[in-house]
């Protein structure tokens, strides 16, 4: 009965935890839903109870916060309105079993002091966000780390421990709150001081800069296109989306020049003849370099969702290294999921892994396509040669929806982690300029046509993040879970003892 009792408030944490991401930005929010997991956790008499606890609180986070999900599945890829609900019902229903894991496991191992379960929990939730980003290609979305940006006093965690470190921090914060001894006015105080501890140290952290400024500033155009998704792969559309993209790249007029991804919705060996030139010259005549998404095939028939240059030096490529399973390729067995979604272009092929930075304009840009970026990790390969990051997005299959600006946290994230300015050029939004210490100088409304000019700088130098990525985070939640089990064996022996 008492299981019962906790599943709907560990539900409703779940659902409300989305209000401390982007838009709404309440990132105090984060504290406080983690918190009350933590709580009933700790009260969860056993671990088969605390599953049920975190896998509730985790529906509640995916379906409240991924949801958006269902518009590509229905509106734009014509699955039928049941089967879409099931499929993101069942998909949140799997994400939300990492949150389970780290609560049945927590239950398993507790024992000591406060400090003692707030850091297993810590060590626990760390590793488990962790291994949902990597675990089957990954879905780290909504990890809880991203809601901590500026003005979170976490924020100064995340160029030195990653998005997963700080996420493990607010867990630790949070549970050591919740677990907070109120009778014993020693302990209390022991409790609170470490978290003020552990909150002004970040906050102290987010006053350093770990990279630099290098060189001249580079007048940047961002271009946001606009083109309804319904639209934008109709054949009777296609001569209109030519024209569009070529009429915001001959009226910009900075150094260097930006379209989304696959802002040209096919091959690149399928354009109008001349295409691809007129696009170079409209760029090329003034010094300047364009850099524009589109699908590309190399000599065995494999396409790539491809970032290309004209204009100003020799063309340079890159292709898509991290795919969307279900939207870019198939995943084995999963076949049928396309004879009830209708999705252009899914068949795609994985880009080399050792791509390096594009060399434009006494600038390395190290570049990243769509869901890429959220895979810290994997972009610190650029580093330290690139001076600046460069996302192009396309997020008009999920409408108008939370999808846009939790996008938009996260490229400040990894701005952060790097220490790098991150541009962002998309098709509905949100394109953005973002600078090193993740804070956003400029971006477009969304769904509004329009082109983003902005003052950049490269930067130099690294963070720790960046020299060492997740590894020592990773290596200190497997420690506190061993001790956490060390501990709670050591306490069952001593009761047999008894």
């Amino acid at each position: 009965m008492r299981s019962l009792q906790a599943a709907l408030p560990a539900f409703a944490a779940g659902a409300a935890s989305v209000l401390a991401f982007a838009p709404f930005g309440l990132y105090p929010v984060g504290f406080l839903c983690l918190g009350v997991l933590a709580w009933l956790l700790d009260r969860a008499s056993h671990h088969r109870a605390a599953f049920i606890y975190g896998l509730l609180w985790g529906l509640g986070a995916f379906l409240a916060g991924v949801s958006w999900i269902y518009v590509a599945l229905n509106r734009y890829g014509g699955m039928p309105m049941p089967l879409a609900g099931v499929a993101v019902l069942l998909f949140c229903a799997y994400l939300a079993l990492f949150p389970a894991l780290a609560g049945a496991l927590f239950v398993r191992l507790r024992s000591g002091g406060p400090v003692w379960r707030a850091a297993l929990f810590a060590g626990l939730w760390c590793g488990s966000e962790w291994l949902r980003g990597v675990l089957f290609t990954g879905f780290p979305w909504l990890a809880s780390g991203y809601s901590q940006t500026p003005p979170s006093p976490l924020a100064g965690y995340l160029p030195v421990v990653g998005v997963y470190g700080v996420g493990g921090v607010l867990a630790f914060v949070s549970a050591l709150t919740a677990f907070v001894p109120w009778a014993s006015r020693p302990g209390m105080v022991r409790a609170l001081a470490v978290v003020a501890g552990v909150v002004a140290l970040g906050a102290g952290g987010s006053r350093v800069a770990w990279t630099a400024a290098e060189g001249p500033p580079l007048s940047v155009a961002l271009v946001q296109t606009n083109i309804e998704q319904s639209l934008k792969w109709s054949p009777e559309y296609f001569t209109e989306v030519l024209q569009t993209n070529a009429r915001l790249v001959r009226d910009s007029r900075a150094d260097f020049v930006v379209l989304p991804e696959t802002t040209l919705p096919t091959l690149v060996e399928r354009l109008p003849v001349g295409y691809l030139d007129l696009l170079g010259r409209y760029v090329g005549e003034r010094g300047a370099a364009l850099v524009l998404g589109v699908f590309t095939r190399d000599a065995d028939g494999q396409i790539f969702n491809s970032a290309i240059s004209v204009g100003n030096g020799p063309p340079q490529y890159y292709a898509k290294r991290h795919l969307v399973p279900f939207g870019e390729y198939s995943p084995p067995l999963f076949g049928w999921f396309y004879r009830l979604a209708a999705i252009p272009m899914s068949d795609q092929t994985r880009g080399a892994q050792d791509q390096r930075p594009m060399a434009l304009l006494g600038q390395r840009i190290a570049l990243n396509i769509c869901y890429e970026d959220l895979f810290g990790a994997e972009l610190l390969s650029s580093l330290p040669a690139a001076s600046l990051m460069l996302n192009i997005s396309n997020l008009a299959w999920y409408g108008d929806s939370l999808a846009q600006p939790q996008h938009l946290q996260i490229a400040r994230v990894r701005a952060l982690e790097t220490g790098r300015p991150m541009l962002r050029s998309t098709n509905t939004g949100m394109t953005a300029v973002v600078q090193p210490d993740g804070s956003i100088e400029a971006v477009l409304p969304g769904f509004e046509q329009g082109v983003l000019e902005a003052q950049v700088r490269g930067f130099t130098g690294m963070t720790p993040y960046a020299r060492w990525g997740n590894g020592p985070v990773l290596l200190l939640a497997a420690v506190l879970v061993s001790l956490g089990g060390l501990r709670r064996r050591r306490d069952r022996r001593l009761s047999a003892c008894a």
